[in-house]
């Protein structure tokens, strides 16, 4: 199993950070990248044509290797989820009638666009709703989605884990489901893809959107996307010249193109060469490949088993584990339970966790330890 990664990171001691699905820490390895690459403005001259492009199609590349992509051309350089959302959701036709079919308190930024696009097609947006009890709640939740999805739905727009608590959604069952009805799938892969294993081979979804200041340990307003060839002749939310065909030619740029790159680069934002985030995301995207997804699931069970274990003898609610992301997770409290001097003893010892919704959002990484979550077990203790 791997180790301990911490000392890769600049977290103090004495703190226990246990919130990378609020931001994830900087490796001190993107933080060099980062500075290296912010210094290389001070001497322009130095910026060639080529480094418009060489960075993007490597960090296109690495990525496509985390998700088990054989063509990066299908990946695009977003600023933000809701950026590559956008862009999907323009691009998809709905008939009055059809359904979006989603779950319940998804991330905003993966709602608003698919709500616009119904109100403006008279589609209709299906939220599934979890069971009112915590019994079978995983299973019953995704049931609930696989009967959603009929003749009707037109997309099946979800996350693989929710943002909230970590309730893992069989997109391979999801996937199944909606073709056998002609739906697409669009995922949000922000609070999962890189520490969740995700597979384009063998999951073929139509899109997948990631921000990369989370999971992917990057820079903020940088993020990746991922579209199938079925959105190779759509219209991007905004014209910008390198998206264009021949744009590597810096002297021919006014002898201007109706045609795109290949593939989904045509769906990159504006200066998506960015020479100070590219370099971080491309470092921090390298050290996940070497660490791999299903290295750091196993690492964060291993450091979380004793404790999650401790919680739940103690009364607390914390999904199955057949149900639920190991890397994030939502302990849920029962009425007798007191929210406020739970927070306050997070806060007398430096525990840094999330509250979303209903649920305690806890989302360890390679900088935690056993230790870590034996502190957090005991301030569910009365």
């Amino acid at each position: 199993m791997i180790e301990c990664q911490k000392d890769k990171f600049s977290l103090p001691d004495g703190i226990t950070y246990l919130n990378a699905a609020y931001m994830s820490p900087q490796l001190k390895s993107v933080e060099e990248a980062g500075i290296t690459a912010l210094r290389k403005k001070n001497q322009p001259y130095k910026i060639s044509a080529d480094d418009f492009f060489a960075n993007r199609n490597l960090l296109k590349k690495k990525f496509a290797g985390l998700i088990a992509l054989e063509s990066p051309q299908q990946i695009a350089i977003v600023p933000s989820a809701s950026y590559g959302i956008a862009n999907a959701a323009r691009n998809i036709s709905l008939k009055e009638g059809e359904e979006i079919v989603m779950v319940a308190e998804q991330f905003p930024s993966h709602v608003y666009s698919w709500k616009r696009l119904a109100d403006s097609k008279g589609g209709v947006l299906r939220t599934v709703t979890p069971p009112d009890t915590f019994e079978n709640r995983g299973e019953k939740w995704n049931e609930s989605i696989l009967e959603q999805i009929t003749d009707k739905t037109a997309v099946v727009a979800l996350p693989h884990v929710h943002w909230a608590d970590g309730t893992l959604f069989d997109l391979k069952a999801i996937r199944k489901k909606s073709r056998e009805h002609g739906a697409l799938l669009v995922v949000d892969g922000t609070q999962s893809v890189g520490a969740l294993p995700f597979s384009i081979k063998e999951l073929k979804p139509d899109a997948l959107i990631c921000a990369g200041y989370k999971w992917l340990l990057g820079p903020y307003s940088l993020g990746l996307a991922y579209y199938s060839e079925s959105f190779n002749e759509g219209i991007p939310i905004e014209e910008n010249w390198i998206n264009r065909l021949n744009s590597e030619d810096f002297k021919g740029l006014t002898a201007y193109q109706e045609k795109f790159q290949p593939g989904a680069e045509r769906y990159s934002v504006g200066e998506s060469s960015n020479f100070n985030h590219i370099p971080m995301l491309l470092k921090a995207v390298e050290e996940l490949l070497l660490w791999k997804p299903e290295n750091i699931q196993h690492y964060c069970q291993h450091i979380s088993a004793k404790a999650v274990s401790s919680i739940r003898e103690a009364g607390y609610f914390i999904e199955e584990d057949a149900y639920r992301a190991k890397h994030l997770f939502g302990i849920y409290l029962r009425p007798e339970h007191d929210l406020e001097s739970i927070k306050s003893r997070m806060e007398s010892r430096n525990i840094y966790v999330s509250y979303r919704g209903e649920a305690i959002r806890v989302s360890p990484h390679l900088y935690n330890t056993t230790a870590d979550f034996e502190r957090l077990a005991s301030c569910f203790q009365d």
